[in-house]
């Protein structure tokens, strides 16, 4: 295939100059934005005067001829072919003759690949919120489903004070709906388009560039044309929120993780959404959130690529920019998966209820909610600490909980203890009591689900 840049050059490229400069391998995913892009192109260079109404109907067929074959397998990419752009006008041409080489008036490179990578990335948010949607509802009944059950809260990964599960589970919910946020803030920013900034100067054809921003969807033509073409933060910012993401969805499973485990029995993942050992045949491993876990590595990785392609590039375009596609395509790929893979999981997982209520007797949780209990007899905070950590090194010493041990233990730390010591440290009275908004009360859980329900049928989290 004939370069389109031939026309300055002597010689023929070098083949491995060609595979080392080639990037339709992994931007052929775009031939749909690039196909819109042109017609939204033709059409507006037609309404200025600049094409034909023949010219302009020749390549609109055309490209609605190519964009159905390509969806349909018909045709295929041409490997040889520098990019998908290339690719596109070359087929275009070939079959409509000159008219086809008149599309690119007015029109670089440089803002065309802009101008599809934006469209693209537009349409990856579209695909990956209703997913994410779709997680926090399956935390949500989950959360509603455990909103009075007890578990360990914990802190340094030490158990610290008593929770419920569906309190636990909203925590996540809440991170989700920030992720949510920050893309949807993310694909906002992208609402201005590039096309007609040109190479970076923009052109002498009396172009509208305000016409192809409508007609592709955006708010507004980017005002300056060296930006237009130069800037890859959308990139970087999606990627960052999907990195974010991730980060939370590592969390999660290092969670899952912990409570499929035998030491702590939390929960046990359906038989579809864990494996078994090649050599120990009592496994069952919880391999989804292992992956999940070490994928959030990859999307990290792909944040730090563009960060630093990006940190020491002059204006305007520079070859150097061809790397963003592969990290931000990769980020979305793999977070689509992981999201869509953790939802069923999450959602077929069997709950052992019991097993967290009696992790949370064991841990001496209620410690501070007998400490509260003098205090309010009367006693300062800080000696009712002190009482409290007392009675319960007399606990470990004696093989007690603090609700087993016998009441003269405690009348004999300090005379403001009455029997009814017993009632205020119930674990089930104990996180009843914490109905302070946010809480995990279970009426706090079920107001935290509803609160969340009503965020996700909203316009924007």
């Amino acid at each position: 295939m004939e370069k389109m840049w031939a026309g300055r050059f002597q010689k023929e490229t070098d083949s491995r100059v060609n595979d080392f400069n080639s990037s339709i391998s992994f931007d052929a995913r775009m031939y749909r934005q690039d196909i819109r892009g042109s017609i939204a192109h033709a059409t507006m260079l037609g309404e200025v005067g600049i094409l034909t109404p023949e010219d302009v109907q020749a390549i609109t067929d055309g490209l609605e001829e190519i964009l159905s074959e390509l969806q349909s397998g018909a045709l295929t990419p041409d490997p040889n072919a520098e990019d998908i752009h290339m690719f596109i006008e070359a087929e275009l041409t070939r079959r409509i003759g000159d008219a086809g080489k008149r599309l690119h008036t007015a029109r670089s490179r440089n803002d065309q690949v802009a101008l599809d990578l934006r469209l693209y990335l537009r349409d990856e948010v579209n695909t990956l919120l209703p997913l994410l949607r779709e997680l926090i509802e399956t935390l949500c009944r989950l959360a509603e489903q455990n909103a009075d059950t007890v578990m360990a809260g914990y802190t340094h990964l030490q158990r610290a004070q008593p929770i419920t599960f569906g309190h636990h589970l909203m925590a996540y919910a809440g991170m989700l709906l920030r992720d949510i946020s920050r893309l949807s803030d993310a694909e906002e920013r992208m609402e201005e388009c590039p096309l007609g900034s040109g190479a970076l100067a923009t052109t002498t054809y009396p172009i509208d560039r305000a016409r192809t921003a409508k007609l592709l969807g955006f708010r507004a033509p980017v005002a300056n044309s060296l930006d237009g073409v130069a800037d890859r933060d959308f990139c970087i910012e999606l990627t960052a929120a999907l990195a974010l993401l991730m980060t939370h969805l590592s969390r999660l499973s290092e969670e899952i993780i912990l409570w499929c485990s035998w030491e702590f029995r939390f929960i046990e993942l359906d038989d579809a959404y864990a494996t078994g050992s090649s050599i120990m045949p009592q496994k069952k491993n919880p391999d989804v959130t292992e992956l999940i876990r070490g994928k959030t590595g990859r999307v990290i990785g792909d944040l730090v690529t563009l960060l630093t392609m990006m940190k020491g590039l002059p204006l305007a375009y520079n070859k150097d920019m061809q790397e963003d596609k592969q990290a931000v395509f990769d980020a979305f790929d793999t977070a689509r998966l992981c999201v869509s893979t953790m939802t069923p999981m999450l959602a077929t997982c069997r709950v052992k209820k019991e097993n967290m209520r009696a992790a949370a007797a064991e841990g001496f949780l209620n410690a501070t909610d007998c400490a509260d209990y003098l205090v309010r007899q009367g006693v300062p905070f800080r000696d009712a600490y002190k009482v409290t950590g007392g009675l319960v090194a007399r606990c470990i010493e004696t093989g007690h909980t603090l609700e087993t041990l016998p009441f003269a233990e405690y009348h004999a730390a300090h005379e403001a203890f009455g029997e009814d010591i017993y009632q205020a440290i119930a674990l089930d009275r104990c996180v009843a009591g914490r109905t302070v908004y946010g809480g995990p009360a279970p009426e706090s859980v079920l107001a935290q689900v509803a609160a969340v329900r009503e965020k996700l049928t909203g316009e924007k989290v």
